[in-house]
């Protein structure tokens, strides 16, 4: 035989539900209210103006951009591409990695990751400070390097970070 709930007891329950019911939307309805939307994420982008080259749009070769690299870049970028040299008058007092690269211009599409670096590399940059050392040349505007030499050089900064 089943025991016979009093009648001020499911009075209690049905409050004490109603209860929790008006507590559980008045916690959402807050949330909602109060919830800021995400700030967008600013790519990194050259201080120079310029657009792309065709050069994120060609096949490349990581190995010949690696040489190029090398011969073009290694003096400001230091060994694999790991930053740090000093650059006296820039804010940051040395140059910016490219191993890894800043996080904002990271992709997992190719073509965008290619794109947010070429305009560095065609366009050139001056660091934030008041009389940056070290400014990165217009490689591409100024045709210091052909746009398959830059498309190489892409493909190796590309491949420097990939996920380990």
């Amino acid at each position: 035989m089943k025991p016979v709930q009093k009648e001020d007891d499911m009075e209690d329950r049905r409050t004490l539900w109603t209860f929790w019911g008006w507590l559980a939307a008045a916690a959402l309805l807050l949330c909602t209210v109060s919830a800021k939307p995400a700030a967008a994420v600013q790519i990194a982008r050259p201080s120079n103006a310029g657009g792309p080259g065709a050069a994120a749009t060609l096949a490349a070769n990581p190995l010949a951009g690696a040489k190029s690299f090398a011969v073009n870049c290694l003096p400001c970028n230091g060994a694999e591409a790991k930053g740090g040299v000093p650059n006296p008058g820039s804010t940051d007092g040395t140059v910016p990695p490219l191993n890894p690269i800043d996080q904002t211009m990271v992709s997992k599409d190719r073509k965008a990751f290619a794109y947010n670096i070429d305009l560095f590399i065609q366009n050139g940059s001056t660091p934030d400070g008041p009389h940056p050392a070290i400014r990165m040349p217009a490689w591409g505007a100024d045709k210091m390097l052909t746009q398959q030499q830059i498309a190489d050089v892409i493909a190796y900064i590309v491949s420097l970070n990939q996920a380990k």
